[in-house]
């Protein structure tokens, strides 16, 4: 189980994250769904101790306080991370950099595993390296397999991918899926998640989680964007109200168009 308590982030005077609260069950898939700049994707870069940030809050997998932990030690407690654009790893083989992740694994074992990605060919390349989109993608749930962690956090594994490869890619994550892993799934967009099992949805703005939900919340996104919870979120931080219809409050809509003025 991953439990994030009051996760704040930031970089030198910049704050990001604004006291995010999440708990994702064993087995458990939650999207985080977003805006650009809303800070999703530091949520996986904070929860995997990224030291360019300044954290705060409590960050705990299953009975265990990672908080203060640097990153390899988190990884060696069970957290994953995948990245929206996986770096090459020049001058390392596929199969050496698969040994590295898990050395109880038997060079048969990491074949066999490697198969169930279409991943075999490449055990003898450098990892990354030329590859396509889609051959990235599937070379991070393929190590993510190989470490069969208790957290992973799949970073836009999404982005950049046509039509095809975003479904190849979520039927290896709903094939693979472990019942004892707790999953975050970023993403900008609905496409992935019409082709997953998804537990709960969350939508993250200025920092914060707004809203959750379950499928409906990604319905609710693809109809009306990102805008409505932005609105939503600044009325009720400025003024303690409930949602307001634009259409029978200009002085609240001319007061939300000016924030938007002076944030830009």
């Amino acid at each position: 189980m991953l439990k994030v308590e009051n996760l704040t982030a930031s970089i030198g005077d910049v704050s990001i994250l604004n006291g995010i609260d999440l708990e994702v069950g064993p087995g458990e898939l939650h999207a985080i769904m977003g805006p650009n700049g809303s800070g999703k994707s530091t949520l996986c870069h904070a929860v995997m101790g990224n030291k360019d940030y300044t954290q705060g809050g409590t960050i705990s997998v299953g009975d265990k306080d990672i908080s203060s932990l640097p990153q390899n030690e988190r990884s060696d407690s069970g957290v994953f991370q995948s990245f929206q654009y996986p770096v090459g790893l020049n001058g390392v083989t596929l199969m050496e950099f698969s040994r590295n992740i898990n050395n109880e694994l038997s060079d048969e074992e990491i074949i066999e595993l490697a198969k169930k990605f279409n991943m075999e060919e490449f055990l003898d390349r450098e990892v990354n390296v030329d590859l396509s989109g889609g051959e990235k993608k599937r070379s991070e749930l393929f190590q993510l397999s190989l470490k069969n962690p208790k957290v992973a956090l799949l970073d836009e594994i999404d982005s950049g991918l046509d039509i095809d490869a975003i479904k190849s890619v979520a039927n290896l994550i709903n094939e693979t899926r472990e019942s004892s892993t707790s999953y975050i799934l970023v993403t900008h967009y609905s496409r992935i998640l019409k082709y997953l099992d998804v537990d709960k949805v969350h939508v993250v703005v200025g920092g914060k989680v707004v809203k959750s939900g379950g499928n409906e919340l990604i319905e609710e996104v693809d109809s009306g964007g990102y805008t409505q919870y932005r609105e939503e979120n600044w009325i009720k931080r400025t003024h303690g109200l409930k949602r307001i219809p634009w259409e029978n409050s200009k002085s609240q809509n001319q007061h939300y168009m000016e924030h938007l003025q002076l944030e830009q």
